[in-house]
């Protein structure tokens, strides 16, 4: 097999601290698969009833690989979405799609989706300038959790403990543009500090580890150093993640739950996770998974 992985750097330009795609990369030369890292910013394309020959690849006319890997998650451009849409017309399998991808990158389109399916989220509210803090305080309340609507490793996340700061953030927003869209997330006081990341793959919840803040810290991302450990895959958790990556229509997800009593409540969900976290505490190989899923769903079954 011959794969791509659309991501923001090249093969050439790769760094050891590139974790995921280096493991990627390592893992496909074991399998006898080839992979090659481009950029979007080499392909060009064209509309054209010459549909083999539509897509450039470093100003030349290129083969077209068995699949690809779509690793931009939050930082998909609307052309590297342009290149997956073009290639998933050209009969190229994408793992995640264009629209799935699409879907997660949006956190307030994300959660609606999942809220219409009855799964449980924190309430969220989309911020109008300017910002009425009391129907906020009212329907959320506060201590209120504040994000961009794209981002990842725990970027454009704010925790306002109170009505003051908050509305102090929101003039300083409101100042520098306010038509930034931003979103406001009900505070679940006992996932402070820690929560899940649960990774899936094709209707699979393969691998669970808790994340836990750095000293007293409200952010848990291991990106941001926090601290990791495995955790149990119980049947809620599994059916929890494993549903959310179906509704968004994922085949590949990092589902993040949040500790809501005995129970948990889904934060998001991510359409290219990081997976360095969960490598390093759970007995768990995951791109050995994602390309031994990928031989199946493309029946390459060497």
């Amino acid at each position: 097999m011959k794969g791509w992985i659309l991501y923001k750097q090249t093969t050439v330009d790769l760094k050891p601290e590139m974790y995921e795609i280096n493991r990627f990369v390592e893992e496909a030369e074991k399998m006898d698969i080839e992979i090659d890292v481009l950029s979007p910013d080499q392909i060009d394309l064209m509309v054209t009833r010459e549909d083999r020959k539509s897509i450039l690849v470093d100003g030349q006319i290129s083969p077209l690989p068995d699949f690809v890997l779509p690793r931009m998650g939050a930082g998909t451009t609307y052309f590297a979405l342009a290149v997956i849409r073009h290639l998933e017309r050209l009969g190229v399998p994408c793992f995640n799609t264009s629209a799935a991808t699409e879907i997660v990158k949006d956190k307030l389109f994300s959660q609606q989706i999942l809220a219409e399916k009855n799964l449980p989220v924190p309430k969220t509210m989309l911020v109008k300038f300017p910002v009425n803090e009391d129907l906020v305080e009212k329907f959320i309340g506060f201590p209120v959790v504040i994000k961009t609507l794209s981002g990842s490793q725990g970027k454009g996340v704010f925790l306002s403990d109170n009505k003051k700061s908050f509305v102090d953030l929101m003039h300083l927003i409101e100042a520098t543009n306010s038509a930034f869209n931003v979103i406001l997330q009900e505070f679940i006081e006992d996932s402070y500090g820690k929560d899940l990341r649960v990774f899936t793959i094709g209707g699979r919840a393969i691998a669970c580890m808790e994340r836990n803040a750095v000293e007293d810290g409200f952010k848990a991302n291991f990106s941001s150093g926090g601290s990791v450990g495995s955790y149990e895959i119980t049947p809620e958790i599994a059916w929890l993640a494993t549903e959310a990556a179906r509704i968004s229509g994922l085949d590949i997800a990092g589902v993040d739950l949040l500790f809501d009593g005995d129970h948990f409540k889904i934060c998001e969900v991510n359409s290219s996770p990081g997976f360095e976290g969960l490598e390093s505490c759970c007995n768990v190989n995951i791109p050995l998974e994602v390309f031994n899923y990928l031989r199946i769903r493309m029946g390459h079954f060497k």
